[in-house]
């Protein structure tokens, strides 16, 4: 990480969350920049309102970013943007995560407490492995996408791009689910999703088509 300090952006509770993985691997929070009503700090941190804000802290010598929004989409659109401005994306990895050396993780990745990433996962930008989540080995996690707390996934799984798995999620192994996917909580997966469906329930059925 460069000198400065990292801009989060996000102010809400996501933020908050990694506002502490951050700080717990050892970066210091400089600003975070929120929408209308935020409030004027976020666990001590000031918040700065509107993304115009953000060419401001490039200018005044900032470099790194975390993108700190619960929004698969809007996480994407805002690393995006992020990244035009010249940013640096940073990645946020709770201490207690077990992380295996041979994974790969992206740029912008939340790996938070308790998680388990296991041999030769691939975790791709900006995605979300959440409190308690396990991502066996050979998984591949799209970018932008979002494992919620308390899921888990055998071997061999991939995900793709902006995919939202609810709150204990199972997927078995060797199954496939299509990018902007997302599985209610507690879903089971034992057949492959295509893309941009809601799955749910034991087994995950598919109940609406967007």
């Amino acid at each position: 990480m460069t000198s400065g300090g990292v801009v989060v952006v996000g102010a809400g509770g996501h933020a908050k969350v990694c506002i502490e993985l951050l700080r717990a691997g050892g970066a210091e929070v400089a600003y975070c920049v929120g929408s209308e009503g935020s409030d004027q700090d976020c666990l001590g941190v000031p918040v700065l309102i509107g993304d115009e804000r953000l060419p401001e802290l490039y200018a005044e010598g900032l470099r790194d970013v975390f993108v700190a929004i619960g929004s698969n989409r809007g996480r994407a659109a805002l690393g995006a943007l992020v990244r035009e401005i010249g940013f640096e994306l940073v990645n946020a990895v709770s201490p207690t995560a077990v992380v295996s050396p041979t994974a790969v993780l992206g740029s912008g990745v939340a790996v938070m407490a308790g998680a388990v990433i296991n041999a030769s996962a691939t975790i791709a930008d900006l995605a979300i492995v959440n409190t308690g989540a396990t991502i066996d080995h050979d998984c591949v996690i799209g970018a932008a996408s979002h494992v919620a707390p308390g899921s888990s996934l055998a071997g061999n799984v991939t995900i793709g791009a902006g995919v939202f798995l609810g709150v204990g999620t199972c997927v078995i192994p060797e199954r496939t689910i299509g990018d902007h996917t997302q599985v209610g909580a507690g879903g089971v997966v034992v057949h492959d999703l295509p893309p941009g469906v809601l799955a749910l329930g034991v087994p995950a059925r598919i109940v609406d088509r967007s």
